[in-house]
């Protein structure tokens, strides 16, 4: 089949740094880690599992860290190689294994691309998927499968970025027919940011800020607009584009980044700035809560200056290596805290998964609010053209771009 295939080497991970990693040379061109080509179909790793078709597939800022050699090593730990990535996907099942029960042949399905202890196998869960933060799985290197955090990162699952991906039954999830596949693709970055306003415990009326406005940001406001519908969103945007949307997605100011940021961000929550003998001042005051959808220095910096004492900054984003002030998080006492992708959550008194709360969310009025994320689409052959599409989301107003696999059904 054809698949975007990822190969670890040493010396093309040296050629990107070398060449440029925020350009689509240095992530696609010549001597680099991932190419379009023929790889074996992967197998059903046992009776509980099945095939599906993507038909689209999106590409993840996690996904451009990796190809640009901004991420962090530390994934790589649980990384199998070589991989097809691509973790955010709908589809249609095409095969399923003897024991499946849930959906069929034919059915339409978004992936929850967690690889926790059932789906490696285990009939008893490790301490913590029992706690059910099965994304966070102490065996995510043991089991059934190759290591690998999610689908996308282990060899033997393959990826959205490929004309087929398996998976065990306990990851898939029907999508009802009034979702368009524009909506079903982004309930998995969605999942991920219900999760951190779960995780983040704002309360009714709580001011909160959203550093980033793109596709996580947007969708960040999106999931604190549907689950706690008084609070008041400040969003920090880059591009006149993502201000918009920032808007009509439900954020009651949404403050351009810049010279001036800080002095409307003030404005906005009441803080005191203190000049300091250099770099950004010092923030006396700020939000109940701050979403760090970015993961830069720059933006955990300004989490924690614009968070007030003991709130919280949630990292949403995934970050790489950084380097922070943290004087303001010890004499706030605030509360930094990671949101990786999703699991069981205590909402409004029930036990419910953050999928489910995702999908309810899409169901309920959201989809074609945010199916409009949804701005470019490429055919995999395209995939030069749309990584360079999804790094330059300035000047090509891009927000989320996918691969349209359907394309590939066709020519099949």
């Amino acid at each position: 089949m054809r698949a975007l295939l990822y190969q670890r080497s040493i010396p093309r991970y040296a050629w990107t740094k070398l060449v440029g990693g925020r350009t689509a040379k240095g992530v696609t061109g010549p001597g680099s880690s991932l190419s379009l080509t023929d790889v074996p179909e992967p197998r059903l790793p046992g009776p509980s599992w099945l095939r599906i078709k993507p038909t689209l597939a999106g590409i993840c800022g996690s996904d451009l860290a990796v190809l640009n050699t901004h991420a962090s090593l530390y994934p790589s730990a649980f990384t199998s190689f070589p991989f097809v990535p691509g973790h955010e996907l709908v589809g249609i099942v095409s095969d399923v294994g003897t024991a499946v029960t849930t959906c069929h042949v034919g059915d339409r399905v978004v992936l929850e691309p967690a690889l926790g202890c059932i789906v490696r196998g285990f009939r008893e869960p490790c301490a913590t998927c029992a706690r059910g933060r099965y994304a966070n799985c102490e065996r995510a290197t043991l089991g059934d499968i190759s290591e690998g955090l999610q689908t996308g990162y282990c060899r033997d699952t393959g990826g959205g970025w490929g004309a087929e991906v398996v998976a065990h039954e306990s990851q898939v999830h029907a999508v009802a027919g009034g979702i368009s596949d524009a909506a079903a693709v982004l309930i998995e970055p969605l999942s991920c940011c219900v999760h951190a306003v779960a995780q983040a415990k704002v309360t009714d009326g709580a001011r909160v800020l959203v550093i980033g406005c793109g596709s996580v940001g947007l969708m960040t406001i999106a999931a604190l607009k549907h689950l706690r519908p008084s609070l008041t969103v400040v969003a920090l945007a880059r591009h006149a584009h993502q201000r918009e949307l920032a808007e009509a997605l439900g954020a009651e100011h949404v403050v351009s980044s810049g010279r001036e940021a800080y002095k409307d961000l003030a404005q906005l929550s009441g803080a005191c700035l203190h000049k300091l003998t250099i770099g950004k001042p010092a923030v006396v005051g700020g939000f109940d809560a701050t979403f760090d959808c970015v993961g830069s220095s720059s933006s955990i910096e300004d989490a924690v200056n614009w968070t007030r004492p003991q709130g919280t900054a949630m990292l949403v984003g995934m970050p790489g290596p950084v380097k922070v002030d943290l004087a303001a998080l010890w004499q706030k006492e605030i509360k930094l805290a990671g949101a990786y992708a999703y699991g069981d959550e205590i909402w409004q008194g029930r036990s419910v998964k953050t999928f489910d709360l995702a999908i309810e969310m899409m169901a309920n009025g959201w989809a074609d609010r945010l199916a409009p994320l949804v701005t470019h689409s490429y055919p995999l052959a395209q995939y030069r053209e749309a990584i360079a599409t999804a790094l330059s989301v300035g000047r090509r107003k891009a927000v989320k771009t996918v691969f349209d696999l359907t394309k590939e059904m066709e020519a099949s």
